[in-house]
């Protein structure tokens, strides 16, 4: 059976303790695939094998669709509260709980994000999103040595995020290499695109690199929390980026 739609469709076969989160209604007597729809699920509830398709319409084509401004607005509603949701509850919080937060069904959670490593990686780029708009907005505002300041200071609130996905990232880590690889790669550049300017401004030592900086602020970030997002106060974190950053300015060369 094709459902037509302009968005993704969340599909269950299986039987109705393996449906879905959210989902409801019962195998019919005679075993045939009935279709229920819960929130914007369209479940069929039959057989005994659990099997969730996600598929959309345009596949067949090869025709990459862009998303409907509704869509558009329900995922950012969803990773907006997936973010503070993970950063205060961890990776493990209910999804049922996230997708209620953002106000959409279940329904819709999935049609975005079909297992929670999907939602997980999705908050965990935005983050990294975050800090290369950054790296390229702050120099617009302010000279090179208060940018990368600025800018230093925002990484703790990449980590915050992190901290509370951060069992989850590493066993997916292992399952998709590469995805983390192409995430460290840009954030690595970010930190290079903003450290560069102050170090030839003169303002920063030249003999940090950017890859020391990251390790540097991820340490103190490691340091101040665990994954289950009992962090030590934003201040003192702040405190500690603060005292790194008067550390890069030791010895530059506008110091002398």
């Amino acid at each position: 059976m094709v459902v037509e739609t302009e968005m993704v469709s969340v599909w269950w076969r299986g039987p109705v303790d393996n449906r879905p989160e959210g989902a409801s209604g019962s195998n019919n007597a005679e075993g045939s695939s009935v279709l229920q729809e819960v929130g914007d699920v369209v479940v069929p509830s039959a057989g005994k094998t659990a099997e969730k398709v996600a598929e959309t319409p345009a596949a067949s084509t090869g025709e990459c669709k862009p998303m409907r401004a509704d869509a558009a607005r329900n995922r950012d509603k969803l990773l907006k509260v997936a973010t503070q949701t993970f950063t205060d509850k961890g990776a493990d919080a209910s999804l049922d709980h996230i997708a209620k937060a953002a106000g959409v069904g279940i329904g819709t959670l999935y049609r975005h994000f079909p297992t929670r490593e999907d939602l997980v990686m999705a908050v965990y780029s935005r983050q990294i999103d975050a800090l290369e708009e950054r790296s390229h907005e702050l120099p617009a505002q302010h000279d090179p040595v208060e940018a990368l300041h600025e800018w230093m200071r925002g990484f703790v609130d990449y980590y915050a995020v992190k901290q509370g996905m951060v069992t989850l990232l590493r066993s997916m880590m292992q399952s998709s290499p590469d995805a983390f690889a192409e995430a460290r790669g840009r954030l690595r550049a970010a930190t290079e695109r903003i450290l560069q300017p102050a170090i030839d401004a003169g303002g920063i030592r030249g003999d940090v690199s950017a890859e020391e900086l990251l390790r540097a602020l991820g340490g103190i970030c490691l340091s101040s929390g665990t994954p289950a997002g009992a962090t030590a106060s934003a201040a003192s974190t702040i405190a500690l980026v603060d005292l790194v950053f008067d550390g890069l300015r030791y010895g530059a060369p506008s110091a002398s």
